[in-house]
């Protein structure tokens, strides 16, 4: 029998009582796994250990979420982000208006290409007013101007060695502006005694947005030395223009619209057409043909010419299907 009985003895399967004897135990006990982490992994500094034990309080002043891997700022170390890591992506050097040496015959020639370009646009701004003013004759003599000056630039430019980007992106507004609305308006300015209003706006209207997708396409398209793909928006302006100045008194309104709705959506085709390089070694006797109905009959014979034009493109385009 115990000395003291009003005690009541611990079994086996009860409880430790909570004391400051146990208590102390696991301190020590805690203590002592503290000093063998620190041990094999080595010190902390006082920040970081307040960083690693910071209370809601602190989380809450700095900014951070609960449940996000934030980091609270220590005094003197800098923050490292993913972004730090990212390396630096190459700043694109700026590209000249005049590629190779700046010398003072290369910016004359530099000069002139890009007058007989601002020549054109010019001619082209001058076509819409003439034809605003109700003279379309003489608006269609500046689109005939504006095709020579068009052509002159880029001639000029590789005979010259000034050819650049920023000339190619001069000569494609240039163009925008004297091909895709100064002919549409000057067709306009054609054809609204002869046919419906509406019907005249929604044909030139057609011709300028696919003069527009001409242009476009031609800019990010890869260059085929042979052929075109459709009709340049060029070649079309000057059928446009010479039709106007001839004049087609036998043919009906409604079959000049469709003609002008048929070369615009020539324009926007995938038909190849042959340049004018090859064009001109044709034959000899192929040109013979043209010549003498010109003599005979000019607007029949420019009639059947456009069409052979348009025709050659599907008939290149089967013939290359086949091969």
């Amino acid at each position: 029998m115990p000395s003291t009985p009003w005690r009541r003895r611990r079994s086996t399967d009860s409880p430790r009582p909570a004391g400051r004897r146990w208590a102390g135990r696991l301190r020590r006990g805690g203590t002592l796994a503290r000093q063998a982490l620190l041990v094999r992994v080595g010190r902390r500094n006082t920040e970081t250990r307040r960083a690693a034990t910071a209370t809601r309080a602190e989380v809450l002043y700095t900014g951070s979420e609960p449940g996000l891997n934030h980091t609270l700022p220590v005094p003197g170390v800098a923050l490292t982000t993913p972004a730090a890591f990212e390396e630096e992506k190459p700043v694109p050097a700026p590209i000249p208006l005049l590629p190779g040496a700046h010398t003072m015959a290369r910016r004359v020639s530099f000069a002139l290409v890009n007058a007989c370009t601002l020549s054109s646009l010019g001619l082209g701004l001058l076509a819409i007013f003439l034809a605003m003013e109700g003279e379309a004759q003489i608006a269609a003599v500046c689109l005939v101007a504006c095709v020579a000056f068009d052509g002159l630039d880029g001639a000029l430019a590789r005979k010259l060695g000034v050819a650049s980007p920023f000339g190619a992106q001069m000569d494609s507004l240039a163009d925008m502006c004297s091909f895709g609305l100064a002919a549409p308006v000057v067709v306009y300015a054609s054809l609204v005694h002869s046919v419906p209003k509406p019907a005249a706006a929604v044909a030139c209207a057609l011709v300028a947005a696919c003069a527009a997708i001409r242009l476009a396409r031609f800019n990010v398209s890869p260059k085929d030395g042979r052929f075109f793909c459709g009709v340049p928006t060029t070649m079309a302006a000057a059928v446009f223009a010479l039709a106007v100045l001839i004049g087609l008194p036998s043919l009906s309104g409604i079959a000049v619209l469709a003609g002008v709705a048929l070369l615009a959506f020539a324009m926007v085709s995938s038909f190849p057409y042959a340049k004018l390089a090859r064009i001109v070694k044709l034959p000899p006797w192929l040109w013979v043909l043209p010549v003498v109905g010109a003599l005979m009959d000019p607007r029949l014979t420019f009639i059947l010419v456009v069409a052979a034009y348009l025709v050659s493109g599907p008939i290149l385009w089967v013939r290359a299907k086949r091969a």
